[in-house]
């Protein structure tokens, strides 16, 4: 199951290699294997790692390289159980606080994953101070992304700023470029910088291709009501491999505008992430209507989706809850069930998604004052975005009132 990170978070993994890579070693046997490289035809998908050999655990290089796998494939796939599979790869360290430091770090980034914040961040923090440019750099990175999802945006900048300055300088663009990004998306989301600025500095770091840039271009535009948003998510959506996080973005955003067929075409074929499921059968109940087919193919999914919520309920996993928020306000026609889950969500993960969950969920509800910690919050960060509804009074509202966008 996918809870969408921002784009900053992305980056996070991107410069792994140079905080992490093991220190060059010469073999002294002929026979010695040094790598084992994937046996898959050209176009195959991507390969399961498996981790359920006990002396892979034990051998730190072995464990980091089967972690890192799992952490790639997991962002790939929205499939929780590929957390749980980097997780085992640590298993002989995940509880020790003296964990090796490239430990610590991939740690952090699966507990990241995991939506356990708390704890990457205890770990995040300690490996500040740890003697690698390259580790350090990395923990800076993946710390500042974390600050962002939890809406804590001045301990953002902070980090992206001690990226940007001269302290990470030798480690050239490779950390200048998420830097610098960093703190233009952080710029408009704080109001300091409008959007033409900050899409002009984003749009400077990098070209056309730049999948991950146009995300952050495209979610700054759609935030800020420009047109130009849909062509910025049809480039952070293209190619062979486009992420999850890309997906879902712009699915929301063709839903918003009410072009479901689009959405479910972009959706159509991604089977494996609950959070595109999701958006599919959103879009299929709005093409319902007016399509038996639509129709027919609508139940078996949200029967799917509702069997993995109450079996991630079972498990005590309440990470997912603006996706159960979305469910139930756009399948369920339950605003209040999606009032409840969206407050409870808000609490600790506060995204402009999540915020704006929030103000329709108590809309639909017909509790527009329950959105008022969202528009304090927005008041103390500087934030706005074009998509928020209308303030609406109570008396106006509907407890059921269909479409809350």
């Amino acid at each position: 199951m996918l809870s969408p990170l921002p784009a900053l978070a992305v980056m996070a993994i991107m410069i792994w290699p140079s905080a992490a890579s093991a220190t060059p070693r010469a073999p002294t046997d002929d026979h010695e294997v040094i790598e084992r490289l994937p046996s898959r035809l050209p176009g195959a998908g991507p390969r399961r790692v498996s981790v359920a050999v006990p002396s892979a655990v034990a051998d730190l290089h072995r464990s980091l390289t089967l972690a890192r796998q799992s952490i790639e494939q997991a962002r790939r796939s929205g499939d929780p159980r590929d957390w749980g599979r980097a997780q085992a790869a640590l298993a002989r360290w995940w509880a020790d606080p003296q964990a090796p430091a490239p430990v610590r770090l991939l740690r952090a980034t699966i507990r990241q994953g995991q939506h356990d914040f708390a704890g990457a961040l205890a770990d995040l923090d300690r490996l500040l101070a740890e003697p690698a440019i390259g580790l350090r750099a990395q923990a800076e990175l993946t710390r500042a992304s974390i600050h962002q999802v939890q809406g804590r945006y001045a301990e953002a900048r902070e980090g992206c700023e001690h990226l940007a300055g001269a302290g990470y300088a030798a480690l050239g663009m490779a950390v200048q470029v998420p830097a610098r990004a960093c703190l233009a998306e952080l710029g408009q989301l704080q109001g300091r910088l409008n959007e033409r600025r900050a899409d002009a500095a984003l749009a400077a770091l990098g070209g056309s291709d730049d999948a991950w840039l146009a995300l952050l271009r495209a979610e700054l535009a759609a935030r800020s009501g420009r047109a130009r948003a849909g062509a910025l998510f049809a480039a952070a959506t293209a190619g062979d491999a486009p992420s999850l996080y890309a997906l879902a973005a712009r699915a929301d955003w063709l839903l918003e505008r009410h072009r479901p067929a689009e959405a479910e075409r972009l959706l159509r074929g991604y089977e494996g992430a609950d959070a595109l499921l999701l958006r599919r059968a959103i879009a299929l109940r709005q093409l319902a209507a007016g399509s038996p087919k639509a129709n027919a193919e609508l139940e078996p999914l949200q029967a799917r989706l509702q069997a993995s919520f109450d079996a991630a309920l079972a498990r005590g996993d309440r990470s997912h809850a603006r996706e159960q928020a979305l469910f139930a306000l756009e399948l369920q026609g339950d605003p209040d069930a999606s009032l409840a889950l969206a407050e409870t969500n808000w609490a600790w993960q506060r995204e402009p998604a999540d915020a704006l969950l929030l103000l329709r969920a108590a809309e639909a509800a017909g509790r527009p004052e329950a959105g008022e910690p969202v528009r304090r919050w927005a008041r103390e960060q500087g934030f706005s975005d074009a998509r928020w509804p209308p303030r609406i009074t109570p008396k106006r509202a509907s407890r059921r009132s269909g479409d809350p966008s």
